[in-house]
């Protein structure tokens, strides 16, 4: 009774609360007195309300009352400072996985609906564990889940579906740390079976970069395939086509792309979608169109030398939609004022010109060239090349004289040699020297002179001589001699002629 009615009693509970952390059990002996403490009713009780011993019985059932008698000192300092060491949690939040992407339909069927996507980018630190997919009905907004536990295949299908019905379908990534932002399909399902696929069948000359000059048609037919017809969708950047410029013209089995005059415009990336149910395929047209480039920009003459000049220039500011495959350099000299191809397909900004005419003044001009052409207009040097004649002294080698000076000398000497009667025969010797000599043929030691019979020939060094029809009065010692102011020289052989010899038949 005393505790309830002593207003004190009630403050020290919450502060004794407040305390749980301090090791105040330790003091339990204390209400030692507590058990002498029975008569306290009979005393009077403004004497138990005045002495500080009579607080302390009173909260004996509990051991939280000890610590409340202490709390007359001021408290230390350190029990409001005891949860600063307790550590805050330093964990950054996991992030949940980023949404999954290119989620589409697959197939569709009369009771069921087949969807493909790819993973998200970012799954984060734990990981996937799987994927959810949610279907609402068209008009509704109550999502249900489809499966009852994620998974982590990027295909599913949806079944026990009904015929006839328009259904959203979304799916979500899922991990320990959250769910992630859903990927919903941009239109609805219905639910009903298709004979066949939609497919696009895109030519193989369409599968690359249409190129298509300004001012040309552009006129494509596009086959492809599906039941029941598909709808076709053209657009250019995620935007619907200019109707004014390009007309499109769809049946069940094609479509045709039409564009009667090209512009630089109408360059750029067509996506084609054609789809059934939400089940749809897709392709991508490329078309360009070119024109001739710009003339060059900043065409310098940097130097003239001799017979060479020195040009430098910039590409041209408009290259006309295509790359520049290169610069033809043309030149023009002041006499004749006709202009003539230097250079072709220059792949480089800057060229020397040779082989230039002395005397002549030239000018010099740079056309762009590129998958359309040269372009309209050319870039012409502001100053002209002079090409001057230049002084030179021309000094000649100073060649040493060779001596070529030599006496006769006879490399090859005549031979001995036998001949028959009446029979033609040669005689042949070798000679050298310098000045050429002069050569004489002798027999026994007699020159002989203008004979028919003899026939004396010089040629190139080989001297020789013809006997015709010797005689055995011919035989003898024949000389031939060569002869130069520096000197002589001769050599011999000795010719036999035999004669002929008749055998007699002498009759006894």
């Amino acid at each position: 009774m005393t505790g309830k009615t002593k207003p004190p009693a009630t403050d020290p509970a919450p502060v004794a609360r407040k305390k749980e952390p301090v090791p105040a059990p330790k003091e339990e002996p204390a209400p030692a007195p507590a058990a002498e403490e029975p008569p306290a009713p009979e005393h009077p009780p403004a004497t138990e309300q005045t002495t500080a011993p009579a607080d302390e019985p009173a909260p004996v059932p509990t051991a939280e009352v000890t610590p409340a008698a202490e709390e007359g000192p001021p408290p230390p300092p350190a029990e409001p400072q005891a949860p600063a060491p307790e550590p805050k949690p330093e964990k950054p939040k996991a992030e949940p996985p980023s949404s999954p992407l290119s989620l589409a339909v697959e197939e569709v069927s009369e009771n069921s609906v087949t969807l493909t996507w790819k993973a998200p980018e970012q799954t984060g630190r734990s990981g996937l564990d799987g994927y959810v997919v949610e279907i609402c009905k068209d008009g509704s907004t109550d999502w249900t889940a489809a499966n009852k536990e994620p998974f982590l295949s990027t295909r599913y299908t949806i079944q026990d579906l009904s015929s006839g019905d328009k259904i959203h379908v979304r799916v979500k990534a899922v991990s320990a740390s959250g769910a992630s932002v859903p990927a919903t399909l941009e239109q609805p399902v219905l639910i009903r079976e298709i004979l066949q696929l939609p497919r696009i069948r895109m030519p193989r000359h369409l599968r690359q970069t249409y190129v298509r000059r300004v001012g040309d048609a552009v006129n494509m037919m596009i086959p492809f395939q599906g039941k029941p017809q598909p709808e076709v969708i053209w657009t250019k950047g995620d935007q619907p086509l200019d109707n004014s410029r390009i007309k499109i013209c769809n049946t069940g089995k094609d479509t045709i792309f039409y564009i009667r005059e090209a512009q630089r415009s109408d360059s750029g990336k067509y996506e084609l979608t054609v789809r059934i149910n939400g089940v749809e395929d897709k392709a991508t047209l490329d078309i360009r169109v070119i024109e001739p480039p710009g003339p060059p920009q900043n065409l310098k003459l940097v130097d003239v030398w001799g017979f060479n000049v020195a040009l430098e220039w910039t590409p041209p500011v408009d290259n006309g939609n295509s790359e520049i495959k290169g610069y033809m350099v043309q030149k023009s000299d002041k006499k004749s004022g006709k202009w003539f191809t230097a250079l072709e397909r220059c792949t480089c900004t800057s060229c020397t010109i040779s082989d230039l005419i002395i005397g002549n003044t030239y000018s010099f001009r740079v056309f762009a060239e590129n998958a359309c052409g040269l372009s309209e207009k050319a870039a012409v040097t502001s100053g002209v090349a002079h090409i001057k004649k230049t002084k030179t002294a021309y000094q000649a080698k100073k060649i040493p004289q060779w001596d070529m000076m030599e006496p006769p000398k006879f490399t090859q000497p005549l031979t001995d040699r036998t001949t028959t009667r009446g029979y033609s025969t040669h005689l042949f010797c070798c000679v050298r020297g310098f000045p050429q000599p002069k050569i004489i043929w002798m027999k026994n030691q007699m020159e002989i002179r203008e004979d028919p019979k003899y026939i004396a020939m010089t040629e190139q060094g080989v001297c020789s001589l013809e006997i015709r029809k010797p005689s055995p009065f011919d035989g003898g010692i024949y000389t031939c001699k060569a002869v130069n102011p520096l000197g002589e020289a001769s050599v011999d052989c000795k010719l036999d002629v035999k004669a002929l010899v008749s055998q007699a038949i002498h009759k006894p």
